[in-house]
């Protein structure tokens, strides 16, 4: 079996890791940025001790030179270091994103009712969060401590009350935390149910609205978009609370602290230039706080983001590649085979064994829940065994690497997607487009005449939905692209099921292509019309293998057993 390394948090650590130029550089800005926020102060302390007892007009020309200059570069600074942030955004987005990616449709293969595209929300998630105001507050956070030394410089009391400002925020900051971060996350946990059900309805748009089922599917979404916003308001409201709290105790420090300041300029303690330059270093140094506690719920956004991103990632970890193996030739092997749908402990087929020779066109029937569509993700891989093993040319599914077996195999399921682009390009699966081949796949497949009907033929552009394609269409082309680039293993999952009579003729003489070219082929179907083109039976009762062997043999054997059951229902 495949060993897997790494884990979501492994994950997510590197990628921060691997942007820490970034975050020094951008440290390195936020460095004179904030050297530079001392600006305003000292410009006011030399225009009320120097300018105004001078009354020097060249002296106030000057400084507001110097003002404005340092402003400028101010200005230039914080730019830079927000281009900075930006770019080490793109940087984790494009060091993650495949990962992501990956991981969701892994998760969407292995778990259907999984299948949504909220990973990729809760990256850009992140992204827009390192890219917003909140971030800036991290790194002027630490400047808080100069700030408050500066105070002391010009008063001792003005250091102190500077502490007390802060400490009263800073508890603040950790009651806002305390008492809405649960409610967040609840709150971010609704919404993603919402939006994953508002996702599988416009999937079936079709049926909701033809059976008039919208007012009734609509008031289910209303229902839990509802427990979404009620769970947002009541953390917004309490988030609310804090963040004015928050505010208005940082004005009234503010003010009060000119209050502190006029006392001792009475006392002839502090010079008035004194008390106006920290009141303005107060206000910057609990700014940074303020901004925290303003942002704590995009912060909150962030972290659920992570959280949920660091789960995913750790249920699909990376797999370590693989020696490249000979590419296969189609003989397939089920050795005591038990596979269960993933995340659950119930085999859903137990103990089949069977062998399939190169070239063999197997059929496999049974009723429903029989096991038939668990064999067929076995033998793609996409549901690993739970005992047992089945192979490939006497090598393990799940041994080959997925990107070098995948063109050896063909799989046309039962429900057809197809996806935005031509024709040419989906049937080529979206690689390279060889036109040879595209058209060889197409004729295989019975296609290639209806294709060149089509308003532009093997450019015709199709989508998910394919409005302008009927069941059957969507169907054949779906069968091409599964023999393209002459597959050696091929899965048909009810091929015939959108087709029809000649359709059905066309799926006929593609059998016998794929006979012809020693392809193996397994064929699930409920229609006994396509099994005279057929090899070998494989019959499947409660997920076990009840017949398996030449078609002839196993029709009698079926026959006996049905004339069997027939004798002791009449008895």
């Amino acid at each position: 079996m495949q060993t897997k390394k790494k884990t979501g948090e492994d994950d997510l650590v590197k990628a921060l890791r691997s942007s820490s130029r970034g975050f020094f550089a951008a440290g390195f800005f936020s460095f004179f940025i904030n050297i530079l926020m001392l600006t305003a102060p000292l410009y006011m302390l030399q225009v009320y001790d120097r300018v105004v007892t001078s009354r020097s007009l060249e002296t106030l020309l000057f400084l507001t030179l110097i003002m404005i200059f340092m402003f400028g570069v101010l200005g230039v600074l914080e730019w830079v270091r927000s281009r900075i942030l930006v770019r080490v955004s793109n940087q984790l987005d494009q060091y993650m994103r495949h990962r992501v990616y990956t991981s969701m449709f892994d998760a969407g293969v292995k778990m259907p009712s999984r299948r949504t595209a909220q990973p990729l929300a809760d990256l850009n998630s992140i992204r827009q969060f390192m890219t917003g105001n909140g971030l800036f507050a991290f790194f002027d956070a630490p400047w808080f401590p100069v700030y408050i030394g500066l105070l002391f410089v010009f008063h001792p009391a003005f250091g102190f009350f500077a502490l007390g400002a802060g400490f009263i925020l800073v508890i603040i900051a950790v009651l806002n935390e305390k008492m809405t971060k649960a409610m967040l996350s609840e709150a971010n946990g609704e919404n993603v149910k919402a939006q994953g059900l508002a996702n599988n309805n416009l999937r079936n748009a079709e049926v909701l609205h033809a059976m008039g089922m919208l007012p009734s599917i609509m008031g289910r979404w209303t229902h839990q978009h509802k427990a979404f916003l009620e769970k947002q308001t009541r953390a917004s409201d309490r988030a609310g609370v804090f963040s004015n709290m928050s505010k208005v105790l940082r004005m009234i420090f503010q003010s009060a602290i000119l209050g502190l300041g006029a006392y001792y300029v009475v006392k002839n303690e502090m010079t008035p230039g004194m008390m106006i330059a920290g009141s303005i270093l107060l206000g910057r140094a609990l700014a940074p706080l303020d901004l925290m506690i303003g942002s704590w719920s995009g912060f909150n956004n962030a972290r659920a983001a992570r959280g949920r991103l660091r789960d995913l990632l750790d249920e699909s970890p990376v797999d370590e590649r693989n020696m490249t193996l000979p590419v296969p030739e189609g003989r397939v092997i089920a050795e005591n085979l038990f596979v269960a749908p993933p995340q659950t402990k119930l085999a859903t087929l137990k103990q089949v064994n069977f062998v399939v020779d190169p070239g063999e066109l197997v059929g496999v029937i049974g009723p429903s829940a029989a096991g038939k569509s668990t064999l067929a993700r076995a033998i793609l891989g996409i549901w690993p065994s739970t005992n047992g093993t089945l192979r490939i040319d006497g090598a393990e599914v799940q041994h080959y690497n997925r990107d070098e077996i995948g063109p050896h195999i063909g799989y046309l399921p039962q429900d057809i997607e197809l996806f935005d682009g031509t024709v040419s390009e989906n049937i080529a699966r979206f690689g390279g487009v060889d036109p040879d081949k595209v058209v060889l796949a197409a004729q295989k497949a019975g296609v290639h005449d209806l294709i060149l009907q089509l308003p532009d033929a093997y450019d015709t552009k199709i989508g998910v939905d394919s409005g302008a394609l009927s069941g059957g269409q969507r169907q054949r082309i779906g069968l091409a692209r599964a023999l393209y680039d002459s597959p050696k293993v091929v899965v048909l999952d009810e091929p015939n099921s959108n087709l029809d009579e000649q359709g059905e003729q066309a799926l006929s003489l593609t059998m016998a292509k794929l006979k012809e070219e020693n392809v193996t082929a397994f064929v699930i179907s409920h229609r006994t019309s396509i099994l005279k083109s057929i090899d070998k039976l494989m019959v499947l009762k409660d997920g076990q293998l009840q017949f398996f062997g030449p078609k002839d043999e196993v029709m009698q054997q079926l026959m006996a057993q049905k004339a069997a059951e027939g004798v002791q229902r009449g008895a």
